[in-house]
């Protein structure tokens, strides 16, 4: 009976087209045509250690998995 209620809430709080339009000349017009850039830079950035951590994680899990499948002589 809640899960409606909690879905309408969470499909009314989503920005739609002409929000994002919105949002995006607020944005343009607080840092300016030049920062934009370097703000997306540093998005990138931070994604790709993101990333690099995940996989790093990853592999280390795997090695471990590997070394415990091993068996031991």
């Amino acid at each position: 009976m809640t899960l409606p209620i909690v879905n309408n809430i969470l499909l009314l709080s989503m920005p739609g087209g002409s929000e994002w339009i919105l949002i995006i000349i607020v944005v343009l017009l607080m840092f300016g045509g030049k920062k934009i850039p370097e703000l997306m830079r540093g998005v990138g950035r931070g994604m790709r250690e993101f990333n690099d951590a995940k996989n790093n994680v990853k592999t280390e899990i795997e090695e471990g998995m590997k070394e415990k499948e091993t068996p031991i002589k």
